[in-house]
């Protein structure tokens, strides 16, 4: 029994002479971390007006405040650990050691990393503007460290792993789009008429732009009909529905004019039996 309570008498002398010891570090490490915090977020409200001066995209300002958020955080880490009187070298051997592990074992999320980061430096596109990738389409909603989040005309959002964007061919048609609906006359059109009548029907369409012009040519002499081009510029967003209005309004357009739209057509000769 005697001991028993004679152990419980040291642990607790030991207990306290370790909080006088290092208490007060401890205390001061703990100050020395929350100013860090509130340091950072000083300094990246502090930055984030001359990033934006700069013109700098919204996810490279994002991308620069954290990381200057991290840095300032961790130099007030560092303060706090040497403030315990720890040391340095041989916790930043260990660390260099379990990261080369950690990286080896997360290939694929690394390799994510430095494709964001790649293209948030390089800003092949922004966020915003309507590209084509990877075999998937859509206006760019997020540009992430880890991945790209595209808003796909059917209304679901597609995402997309930075390293599957990373070197791929890109379309990016920014935040305009050409319509491409082609549309056939008979020959004996007046193709004069044929192309007024389409001018007509696009300075008359509230979503088709005046700038970029758009384009109206006869574009080849087909079999049985005149082909003509009629390729106006929108917005991406209302690519969809504006491309299907203008093939509507087209052909009640040409029929109200009395422009025919040709049936195909083929000769056949039916040779007499001998």
């Amino acid at each position: 029994m005697d001991d028993h309570l004679q152990t419980l008498e040291h642990a607790q002398r030991t207990a306290i002479d370790l909080a006088i010891q290092f208490g007060p570090k401890v205390v001061v490490a703990l100050l020395i971390m929350a100013a860090g915090f509130y340091a950072g977020r000083w300094v990246a409200r502090l930055i984030e007006p001359m990033l934006v001066k700069l013109e700098l995209d919204a996810t490279l300002r994002q991308l620069l405040t954290r990381m200057l958020r991290i840095l300032v955080l961790g130099l007030f880490a560092i303060m706090a650990l040497q403030n315990l009187g720890v040391q340095l070298l041989p916790l930043l051997a260990g660390l260099g050691v379990a990261g080369a592990g950690i990286a080896l074992a997360m290939q694929g999320v690394l390799g994510n990393l430095a494709a964001g980061l790649s293209i948030i430096f390089t800003r092949p596109f922004l966020v915003g503007e309507y590209i084509s990738i990877a075999g998937e389409e859509g206006t760019v909603e997020e540009i992430k460290l880890f991945n790209t989040v595209l808003s796909h005309p059917d209304h679901s959002r597609v995402v997309i792993p930075n390293r599957k964007i990373a070197g791929e061919i890109l379309h990016n048609y920014g935040k305009l789009r050409q319509l491409d609906v082609i549309v056939g006359v008979a020959y004996d059109t007046d193709i004069k008429l044929a192309l007024q009548a389409i001018r007509d029907l696009l300075t008359a369409h509230p979503k088709i732009l005046r700038d970029p012009e758009p384009v109206i040519q006869v574009l080849t002499l087909a079999d049985f009909r005149v082909q003509i081009a009629i390729r106006p510029w929108t917005f991406a967003g209302d690519f969809p529905h504006v491309s299907s209005d203008i093939t509507q309004t087209t052909l009640e357009t040409f029929r109200a004019r009395g422009i025919i739209i040709p049936l195909p057509q083929q000769e056949v000769h039916l040779l007499g039996s001998t």
